[in-house]
């Protein structure tokens, strides 16, 4: 296993672990966080049974008071508040069954207080029923007065118990409320420290991978700009052994047959052979000159262009035009070298692939950038090829990948627009290229 397979293992483990600890702090904080609005809803339910019991204690408080203002003044109004402070008891009390009925010890306090409000309530209903008839005096009033403060006496232990019982939960559910808040306060944060610690790590190891991968791509791109340097000297060299060595040879075995020609000329076979060197002779030139074409280093990219445009319209019947300023000067030698394999490579392409009937070649300038365009009417890229060239430059084949790599090299960069209208190649150079 390689080193960065170690690397991409480790990073995969580490984000794993962070989102794995993530998620399990985020479902254990929420089951907190339940528990811990399950321990504030009990702190509630505490204060409602508080209000709930003020509330019962206040009705027949009012109650006792009316009946009393009633009993002394016979004021019809009084009674008539004496009834509404009535009414609303059992609704009262319903209200504090309903709260207790989780908690044992408040039911039995429960039952005992309702048995003691139904005996005062009976003293107070007869006190007032002695008032309404006319038979109320003051001894009798004074008997039912004396029965109903005894029993609210019993009442008020009754709720003073409750209440006490109530205080007690309130500050264990207090506590406990607080505690789970810690709790989840201290879960949490560790959680994401850990978290964030794991993801740090992450990014650490991120940055070095891609520092890795950059040297790698920077070597790789280094690589590949010395064996386009290397080609090019292969191929000017391969060129001149072909002109020199293959070329000398050819035109004396041509020069020996020509002179055996003049002592047997009626002999057909020598002038046939004679003839096919000729076609030889020729065809090592183009090779020689395609390789890499002596007008190139001689007289500069618009002379060795116009020559290799005028014999690539001849071989592949495409009629193909060629536009460069007049006042084109001599550019820096790996410019037009680049420059005339852009073109090279285009126009093989075009050849190949584009199924068009007309090309065309323009050169522009500006005081520091060359620009070369070659455009054709063809059948265009497939989008999908284009798109993948654009993202890894692997789609359209190595020589127009070269091609941009070696402008890329310079200090360029080459671009390539097609659609079912045809397909243009722009290279971008500047006219003092890049160390």
């Amino acid at each position: 296993m390689t080193d960065g397979m170690l690397s991409r293992n480790g990073n995969r483990l580490l984000f794993s672990s962070a989102l794995i600890l993530l998620c399990l702090s985020a479902a254990g904080s929420y089951i907190a966080i339940l528990r811990l609005l399950s321990a504030q809803d009990w702190v509630t339910h505490t204060r409602d049974v508080q209000l709930a019991l003020g509330d019962l204690s206040t009705a027949m408080s009012r109650a006792g008071r009316t009946r009393s203002e009633y009993v002394d003044s016979g004021d019809p109004a009084k009674l008539q508040e004496y009834q509404l402070a009535v009414a609303q008891i059992p609704q009262k009390l319903a209200a504090i069954k309903h709260l207790t009925l989780d908690n044992n010890a408040h039911a039995t306090s429960v039952a005992e207080m309702e048995k003691l409000i139904d005996q005062r309530l009976a003293f107070m209903q007869e006190s007032v029923a002695l008032k309404q008839s006319g038979q109320s005096t003051l001894e009798n009033q004074f008997q039912m007065t004396r029965s109903i403060v005894a029993i609210a006496g019993q009442m008020d232990q009754v709720f003073q118990r409750m209440q006490a019982q109530e205080e007690s939960l309130l500050e264990l559910r207090i506590q406990r409320w607080q505690s789970r808040q810690r709790l989840v306060a201290i879960l949490l944060s560790a959680a994401f420290l850990i978290a964030g610690a794991l993801f740090v790590l992450h990014y650490r190891m991120l940055n070095k991978e891609l520092g890795a991968r950059q040297e790698a791509e920077t070597s790789l791109r280094t690589l590949s700009g010395r064996i386009l340097q290397i080609q090019d000297e292969e191929r000017r060299n391969f060129s001149r052994e072909l002109h020199d060595s293959m070329g000398q040879s050819l035109a004396s075995a041509k020069m020996n047959l020509d002179v055996l020609a003049a002592s047997m000329p009626d002999n057909t076979l020598i002038s046939d052979s004679s003839q096919l060197l000729d076609a030889a002779l020729s065809e090592t030139r183009t090779i020689s000159h395609l390789l890499h074409p002596p007008l190139l280093d001689e007289a500069g990219f618009a002379f060795a262009a116009k020559w290799y445009v005028d014999g690539f319209s001849k071989r592949s019947g495409i009629q193909t035009g060629l536009e460069i300023p007049e006042n084109l000067e001599r550019l820096p030698a790996r410019v037009e070298l680049a420059m005339f394999r852009v073109v090279q490579e285009s126009l093989t392409n075009i050849h190949k692939h584009a199924q068009c009937s007309k090309a065309a070649i323009a050169v522009s300038l500006t005081s520091a950038h060359v620009t070369l365009t070659v455009r054709d009417n063809g059948k265009g890229i497939p989008p999908a090829v284009l798109e993948g060239f654009r993202n890894d430059g692997a789609h359209l084949g190595v020589g127009l990948a070269g091609m941009r790599e070696r402008i890329r090299k310079l200090g360029g960069h080459l671009e390539i627009y097609s659609d079912s209208t045809g397909t243009l190649v722009s290279a971008f150079l500047p006219r003092a290229p890049a160390a």
